[in-house]
């Protein structure tokens, strides 16, 4: 089960048509809900602050924070819904679908 900053697992009522998929993000396409892995542990992001030149300041479930810069890559697990609720779709490339 994936895990929070916090040391518990992630609660929520079941999504139906949704899968957590890895996807790379910069200060530019970090949303909230993004999990990130910080020190081997899962912090699921809350808030953001935009700062001066590019860089934001995400705020964890935890209440830690982290600054990323415009160069700064980082891989995160985002919740990715999906129509007719069919995950095995979800994780096909576009080109494969019918």
């Amino acid at each position: 089960m994936l895990g929070t900053g916090g040391g518990g697992t992630v609660r929520g009522p079941a999504l139906s048509g949704a899968v957590l998929s890895p996807v790379e993000i910069t200060s530019a396409s970090v949303q909230l809900g993004d999990v990130i892995q910080v020190g081997g542990r899962q912090c699921r992001v809350t808030d953001l602050f935009q700062l001066p030149g590019g860089a934001k300041r995400l705020v964890f479930d935890s209440g830690e924070l982290l600054t990323i810069h415009t160069g700064t890559r980082l891989v995160a697990l985002r919740l990715m819904r999906m129509r007719g609720g069919d995950a095995a779709r979800a994780l096909t490339t576009r080109r494969h679908r019918r």
